[in-house]
């Protein structure tokens, strides 16, 4: 049993590190959206795109990595009487619907939707982060140095692992940004031979 619990708290430390990453990455989407509306500049727009895209496969990973961690540690995949797990499935699903509002055939007002809808669908982050503090939790008791606990959680390697996943969204967010602007210029190249 020992060696399940002990990979159920490895499991714990990438589900968190990524939940810090997906949230981080919708508030990344929240500020380049208002900026976009502010400046209408296309930075703007790639860089709200490019952080929602991640946002949304980070949160994904959560969503699984939790499921798994939750039937390791207290036998349940999925608990609807959770209240963080409902309300971080709902912000799963409103930035499942940036991506459809985003995917516009035309970018002008598709860019302009996805920054309205960026702007309004963040509400759902602190939300859902808050969830356990406004409602009773089913399960999410503090981990975090709390021995009394099942899943008790080690701060030094939760930030070792919080710092590693931050560097990978850093670094993939970079990356998306960078096709954006090949495929606007496709576009633009597109057009001018028309």
């Amino acid at each position: 049993m020992y060696g399940i619990e002990h990979g159920g708290n490895l499991l714990a430390y990438w589900h968190i590190a990524l939940a810090w990453v997906a949230a981080s990455a919708l508030g990344t989407t929240f500020i380049g959206s208002v900026l976009y509306l502010r400046y209408r500049g296309r930075f703007w727009s790639r860089l709200a795109h490019s952080a929602g895209e991640l946002g949304f496969l980070f949160a994904t990973v959560t969503l699984v990595l939790g499921s798994a961690w939750g039937k390791v540690i207290w036998n349940s995949w999925w608990e609807w009487t959770d209240v963080r797990l409902v309300t971080f499935l709902i912000v799963w699903f409103i930035y499942a619907g940036y991506l459809v509002v985003s995917s516009s055939t035309d970018p002008e007002t598709g860019d302009r939707y996805a920054a309205v809808y960026g702007v309004i669908g963040f509400v759902t982050v602190p939300i859902s982060y808050a969830s356990t503090r406004l409602w009773t939790p089913t399960f999410h008791e503090t981990t975090i140095g709390n021995p009394q606990v099942s899943a008790n959680i080690d701060p030094t390697t939760l930030l070792v692992t919080v710092v590693a996943a931050t560097f990978l969204y850093v670094y993939l967010l970079g990356l998306r940004i960078q096709v954006h602007e090949v495929e606007d210029r496709i576009r633009g190249l597109d057009r001018s031979r028309r």
